[in-house]
């Protein structure tokens, strides 16, 4: 792996009108982790250097969900390659960039 794909770092919002928002859940929207999970898998797949690191089909090593994202929200992708697999760290911008969520991707062997 080059130095290029070592740390990234990019800023997605999540719509106040996310479908995920209308039954997850009720008078208090959350974004379900998998829909978050879903935004940082988008992130890496759109990085060749970053995509070939975890191969064609990622597994989830581990993951930890530490904040809801709200409506709204500024989320903060982190992305580290420079060890084995990819870690990532997402922050709530819109929260004081408090950790929403982190965890890993790895290569399914």
């Amino acid at each position: 792996m080059t130095d290029t794909a070592a740390l990234r770092s990019l800023v997605r919002a999540v719509p106040a009108d996310h479908p995920a928002f209308a039954g997850h859940f009720p008078g208090q929207p959350l974004l379900p982790g998998v829909s978050l999970l879903a935004e940082v898998l988008e992130a890496v797949l759109a990085d060749a250097a970053l995509a070939a690191r975890v191969g064609p089909a990622p597994r989830l090593a581990n993951a930890k969900f530490l904040a809801p994202v709200r409506p709204g929200a500024q989320l903060e992708i982190r992305l580290d390659g420079s060890g084995r697999g990819l870690r990532f760290e997402v922050r709530d911008l819109s929260m004081g960039a408090r950790v929403a969520a982190s965890g890993q991707f790895e290569a399914a062997v």
